[in-house]
C-alpha cells in the first residue's frame, strides 16, 4: 500500500478516502482502487493524463463492505424518517463534489464493488472491474491481465465511460485497446 496521507483516518474507517487527486482538467474520472489493485489505479491515473489528457482522482477503498453497510443504514434511516432531512451515504458525500464517471477496480469479484452502486451519486456512470472467473495460478501481472483488472483495462474502462458520457469519441477507446495491445477477442475470463 502507498503511504497513508495525513487526515484520512476517518475515511479509512468508513471505507474510502482520496488517495491522490489528479491535476486540473476538464476531462475527469474518479478511480476507486481496492487492495493490491490500488497501485494499478495509480498507474492508470498516470497513463490517463499522459496518453489521453484525462485527469483522474484516485480513491483508496479499503472496505466496500463498510461503505455498503453505511449506505444501507442511511437508506433505512431515510425510509423510517420521511419528514426529516435525508441522510447522504458516505460514498455520495465523498464523490459528490467530484466530476466524471467512476471506475472501481478490485482483485475480488465484481459483486464486491457493485454493492455500492446505489450510493454512487445519481446520474454518474459507474464501471466495475473485478476478478470473476475460475481460479488459476500465475504471475500477478499475468493474472491482472487475464482477469482484466490491470492499469490498461482501468484506462479503457475510464475512456469508455467518458465516451458514453459524450466527453470523448468512441474512437479513443479503440485507440487505447490497440495502444495497450489488448486482445478484444480473447475469451471472457468469466468462462476461461
Amino acid at each position: 500500500q502507498p503511504a497513508m496521507p495525513q487526515g484520512v483516518e476517518d475515511g479509512i474507517i468508513k471505507g474510502m478516502y482520496l488517495c491522490k487527486p489528479g491535476a486540473e482538467g476538464d476531462k475527469r474520472v474518479q478511480l476507486l482502487g481496492s487492495g493490491t489493485i490500488l497501485r494499478e489505479s495509480l498507474a492508470a491515473q498516470t497513463l490517463l493524463a499522459a496518453d489521453w489528457g484525462v485527469q483522474a482522482d484516485v480513491w483508496s477503498c479499503p472496505s466496500f463492505n463498510e461503505l455498503t453497510r453505511e449506505g444501507q443504514d442511511a437508506d433505512r434511516w431515510n425510509l423510517l424518517h420521511p419528514l426529516e432531512t435525508p441522510r447522504v451515504p458516505f460514498v455520495a458525500q465523498q464523490l459528490g463534489s467530484s466530476t466524471g464517471p467512476v471506475v472501481a477496480s478490485t482483485d475480488y469479484m465484481k459483486a464486491y464493488a457493485e454493492q455500492i452502486r446505489p450510493f454512487v451519486p445519481k446520474g454518474r456512470n459507474y464501471k466495475v472491474l473485478g476478478t470473476d472467473g475460475f481460479g488459476r495460478s500465475d504471475f500477478r501481472s499475468k493474472l491482472r491481465e487475464h482477469f482484466e483488472v490491470n492499469r490498461h483495462y482501468i484506462v479503457v474502462a475510464a475512456l469508455k465511460a467518458l465516451s458514453e458520457d459524450g466527453v470523448l469519441p468512441a474512437t479513443k477507446v479503440a485507440e487505447a485497446i490497440a495502444k495497450y495491445g489488448i486482445n478484444a477477442n480473447k475469451i471472457n475470463p468469466l468462462y476461461a
